[in-house]
């Protein structure tokens, strides 16, 4: 070699803080839990039984409609086998965890009402939301345009004081010395977010409000929803999103498209606003360029088309939804919204049916790309790592089984986890 060590020794100075650099912005996934998706419910239609009453409406309606395999296999547009491997742990899901990620919201569903409506909502809200036993959870506020702005701060405020009352612990929290904590899994979502300097400052409130509150710095994270193309696409033209990340200042935990408000704002008639509108399809692909390597979750948005009336029109919004939600899956977006308790039978049972067609590849290509044997398709770290997050994420929202996965796959399911994990780069 013609190079010394002191070349080598020059290249590492000369990048460290660019390593570093990379290493803060884009530390890798988590590994953690993303929940399939979000319920949004009213703050004046929110009490602890909605979880409850939503799992027996979805409940009710998969037996009266969908009773076997071969009604399921046609709604969902799978094959009737592994409609019968969805069906009982649809059953299971909607009886035991209908909801796993359920947000009040005090924004476009909850209006404009009397500040005292919207403070004693706020805290009966925070005081019911407590009480359950969620894997996540929030509120949606107002957002910070000038109109609405003190009264986002207000809600807020208030939510949190509803729920950290007298210092008790919730459900996934713990006490600290002088404090609560939040329960696991609570985010807010700041909505109709147009620069990126209200980022900044949300991120600056959310710690004035850990210190007012007796939180942990860096407890209260965040949600951006882009409902405005100003999320995307700023005034000078640089991508605004990739800012707003570094705005959140480490708070932001995801990023939720919002179907018809960013749609309008680009002028798409209202019969052709959709999560499959090209539209949707470049801003959630710029979120997800932007979120990638950082940790941060992206959520899909939701389909007003709801499964309610006739059972022809039920069945024809289920078969739209799980479309949608298999269309969102196959791109990358592993969760979205749910406006209605009927949305659960299409939610999971597309989500389940995905990941249960998935995994005999996956399982297949894993094992064998652990075992030196590339088969009939030359693997790598990264498509390993593929196949690692479709098993781990199947397992996380309950459609697969960790003794059946580990055994397919030949591998324990910790190593998935850590496949999962693994930082590219």
């Amino acid at each position: 070699m013609a190079l010394d060590a002191s070349a080598y020794a020059r290249l590492d100075e000369a990048l460290a803080e660019v390593d570093a650099e990379l290493a803060r912005d884009y530390p890798g996934t988590t590994g953690n839990r993303q929940p399939v998706h979000t319920a949004y419910v009213p703050a004046d239609r929110f009490t602890a039984e909605l979880p409850r009453d939503w799992g027996a409406h979805a409940l009710a309606a998969l037996t009266e409609r969908l009773p076997d395999a071969a009604a399921l296999a046609d709604v969902l547009g799978v094959p009737t086998p592994i409609a019968a491997e969805v069906l009982p742990r649809l059953r299971s899901k909607l009886a035991t965890e209908p909801i796993e990620d359920l947000r009040v919201d005090f924004e476009d569903g909850y209006g404009a009402r009397p500040d005292a409506e919207e403070d004693a909502a706020a805290v009966a809200a925070a005081q019911a939301l407590g009480t359950l036993q969620l894997p996540f959870r929030g509120l949606r506020c107002k957002s910070l345009e000038p109109s609405t702005r003190r009264r986002a701060i207000r809600t807020l405020d208030l939510f949190l004081g509803g729920m950290l009352a007298g210092g008790a612990v919730l459900p996934g929290g713990a006490l600290l010395t002088g404090g609560a904590v939040l329960p696991a899994g609570f985010v807010v979502t700041l909505p109709k977010v147009t620069h990126v300097g209200q980022v900044s400052a949300f991120a600056g409130l959310c710690a004035e409000l850990e210190k007012a509150h007796g939180l942990a710095g860096g407890e209260l994270r965040f949600e951006i929803q882009v409902e405005t193309p100003q999320t995307i696409l700023a005034a000078d033209g640089t991508a605004a999103i990739a800012r707003m990340l570094r705005a959140g200042a480490g708070r932001v935990a995801g990023l939720h498209y919002g179907t018809y408000d960013y749609s309008a704002a680009c002028g798409v008639a209202a019969p052709y606003q959709s999560l499959a509108h090209p539209v949707a399809d470049h801003a959630k692909a710029v979120l997800l360029l932007a979120a990638a390597g950082t940790g941060v979750a992206v959520s899909d948005g939701s389909t007003n088309v709801l499964p309610v009336g006739p059972a022809a029109a039920v069945l024809d919004a289920w078969r739209l939804h799980a479309r949608l939600v298999r269309r969102s899956l196959e791109r990358a977006y592993y969760q979205g919204w749910d406006l209605h308790p009927g949305q659960l039978v299409s939610r999971y049972g597309a989500t389940y049916a995905f990941y249960r067609e998935g995994m005999p590849e996956a399982c297949e290509r894993l094992r064998g790309y652990l075992a030196n044997s590339a088969g009939g398709v030359l693997d790598e770290p990264a498509t390993a790592q593929g196949m690692a997050s479709l098993l781990v994420r199947g397992l996380h929202c309950g459609a697969l089984d960790a003794d059946e996965v580990s055994e397919r796959a030949g591998v324990p399911v910790q190593m998935l986890h850590e496949l999962f994990r693994r930082r590219i780069g």
